[in-house]
C-alpha cells in the first residue's frame, strides 16, 4: 500500500517539516497514515476535529541532563527524555530505555506507538516513552543506582500515579527500576504506583516479567488458528535474548513449536535440536554475558557472528524480538525463500517498510508489534489495577487476563481489517482499531 490521500500526504509534510532528522518516528507515522486512509476517506469529521494534526503532535515533550557519578568519582553527562504523547483514554504509559542509540526521534516514535497500542488493550492508558542514551552495559550496581536516582529526580516532577506511569524498556528490568522507585519515593513522600515492572515485594505484579513474551504467543496462536495453522511442529527462530525473547522462546516451545534460533546484538546462535532455555536464561539473566557462552552448554550447537543473518535459519515463525529496524527487505525476502509463512514481533517496529513490504507481496501472515507485543503494557495496567485497590493477584489470574487481552486485540484486528476492506492485513486492523478509540475521545474532549 502507497500513502496517496492528499489530506494525509499534507501532513506527513508538515510533520516531516517540523521534525527534520527523525526518521524513526516519520516511518512510524508514515506506516500508520497508509493504513488509515479508508477510514479518512469514511470519516470526515475526524479531519473536521483536526485529530490527525493533534495525534502527530507530542502533549509534551521533556529533555533533561542526567549528571551522574561513576566509581573513580568523574562526573558524567547523559541527556534524559520523557514524551507524553497523547492521554485521550488515560495517564501516559510507556517504558523507559537505556541505550546509546536513544534520542529523540526514537522516544518519539515509541511514545506514538505506544498510543495506539495501550487502546488495543482496552485498559485506560494513554501513551508515552521516556529513556537515556546512558548505556548500562559494563557498569556496577553502584553507578546504575547512582544514574537512576539522577534521572528520577528530574523525572519525579512529570510523573505520577494518575498522571504518568513508566514501566521498562530496553535496558530498565526490575534492579533499575527499584532504583527508580526508591528515588520516587524519597523524593515525593508517597508509596504509589507511579511505576510499573515493580519487584513483587513492593506493589509488582506476577507474569509481568513473563507478559510480553507469553502475550506475543498468545496473539500469534490466534492469528494461526484464524488461517488454518498453530504453533504444533513448527520450527521458529526468535531474535533476541531479553525479557521478550526468553519467554516467547517458552511460551512457543509450550504451545508445541520448537525454538532453533536465538540472537544478541553481536551474534546468533543456531541450536538444531532446539534452544535449551535453561541455558540462556543462565547466561543471560544470572550471568549477563555474551550468547555465544551457549556453546558452553550445548557443544553441537553453532555460534555466528552477526545478528541480522538470523533471518537466514530455514523456519516456519519467525519472532523478531530484539529491536527497531532489526529485520530489513534482505532478511524478510531470505525468510520467505526458506518457507517461513509468518513473522510476529516482540520488539517495537523491528520490521522496515522493505521486509512488510515483502511480507504482503508473498501472502505471509504478519502480526504487527503494536498488536502482538501489547501484553507486556497490558500487564503493566493490570499491576496498575491491583496498586490502586491495594491487592495482588495470582499469576495464574494474571495470565488468564493477560491470554483474554491478547484473544480480544486479535479479534480487533481482524473485525477491523475487514470492516476496512482489508481482511487479512492486520497491521491496518492494529492501527484503525487502535485510532478510533483514541480520536473518538479526543473529538469528545473539544481541541485540546
Amino acid at each position: 500500500m502507497k500513502l496517496t490521500n492528499e489530506y494525509l500526504l499534507n501532513v506527513l509534510k508538515a510533520v516531516e517539516k517540523r521534525n527534520p532528522n527523525e526518521p524513526e518516528f516519520i516511518q512510524a507515522v508514515t506506516e500508520v497514515f497508509v493504513t488509515l486512509q479508508p477510514v479518512i476517506e469514511k470519516r470526515p469529521d475526524v479531519v473536521e476535529a483536526g485529530v490527525i494534526e493533534r495525534l502527530v503532535e507530542p502533549e509534551r515533550q521533556i529533555i533533561f541532563r542526567v549528571p551522574w557519578v561513576d566509581d573513580s568519582g568523574a562526573v558524567k553527562v547523559n541527556r534524559g527524555f520523557r514524551v507524553q504523547f497523547n492521554s485521550a483514554i488515560g495517564p501516559y504509559k510507556g517504558g523507559i530505555r537505556l541505550h546509546p542509540s536513544v534520542n529523540l526521534s526514537i522516544i518519539k516514535f515509541l511514545g506514538f506507538e505506544q498510543t495506539f497500542k495501550n487502546s488495543l488493550t482496552t485498559l485506560p492508558m494513554g501513551g508515552g516513552k521516556g529513556g537515556s542514551d546512558f548505556d548500562p552495559k559494563g557498569k556496577s550496581d553502584a553507578e546504575i543506582m547512582r544514574f537512576c536516582q539522577s534521572f528520577m529526580t528530574e523525572l519525579s516532577r512529570h510523573i505520577g500515579a494518575d498522571c504518568d506511569v513508566p514501566a521498562g524498556d530496553i535496558g530498565v528490568g526490575a534492579r533499575e527500576v527499584g532504583y527508580f522507585f526508591g528515588q520516587y519515593k524519597r523524593l515525593r513522600n508517597e508509596f504509589t504506583g507511579v511505576l510499573t515492572g515493580k519487584g513483587l515485594t513492593y506493589g509488582g505484579s506476577l507474569a509481568r516479567k513473563q507478559a510480553t513474551g507469553f502475550g506475543l504467543c498468545y496473539y500469534t496462536n490466534e492469528m494461526l488458528k484464524a488461517n488454518g495453522k498453530s504453533f504444533k511442529d513448527q520450527t521458529v527462530v526468535v531474535s533476541g535474548s531479553g525479557n521478550v525473547a526468553i519467554y516467547a522462546c517458552e511460551k512457543a516451545t509450550e504451545l508445541g513449536a520448537k525454538v532453533v534460533a536465538m540472537s544478541d546484538s553481536n551474534g546468533y546462535v543456531y541450536d538444531k535440536d532446539g534452544i535449551d532455555l535453561d541455558a540462556i536464561k543462565q547466561i543471560k539473566e544470572v550471568e549477563r554475558k555474551r550468547i555465544s557462552e551457549y556453546l558452553k552448554y550445548r557443544p553441537n550447537a553453532e555460534y555466528h557472528e552477526g545478528s541480522k543473518n538470523i533471518w537466514t535459519v530455514k523456519c516456519d515463525i519467525a519472532l523478531p524480538c530484539a529491536t527497531q529496524n532489526e529485520l530489513d527487505g534482505v532478511g524478510a525476502k531470505a525468510l520467505a525463500d526458506n518457507g517461513c509463512y509468518c513473522v510476529s514481533e516482540g520488539a517495537n517496529m523491528p520490521s522496515t517498510p522493505e521486509a512488510i513490504e515483502v511480507y504482503f507481496a508473498k501472502g505471509m501472515l504478519y502480526g504487527p508489534a503494536k498488536a502482538a507485543n501489547a501484553g507486556g503494557v497490558a500487564t503493566s495496567g493490570l499491576e496498575m489495577t491491583q496498586n490502586s485497590m491495594r491487592l495482588s493477584w495470582t499469576f495464574e489470574e494474571v495470565d488468564e487476563k493477560l491470554k483474554g487481552i491478547m484473544v480480544s486485540i486479535f479479534k480487533a484486528c481482524d473485525e477491523y481489517s475487514k470492516a476496512y476492506g482489508m481482511p487479512g492485513n492486520y497491521m491496518a486492523g492494529a492501527n484503525i482499531a487502535g485510532f478510533m478509540k483514541v480520536a473518538e475521545s479526543m473529538k469528545a474532549q473539544g481541541a485540546v
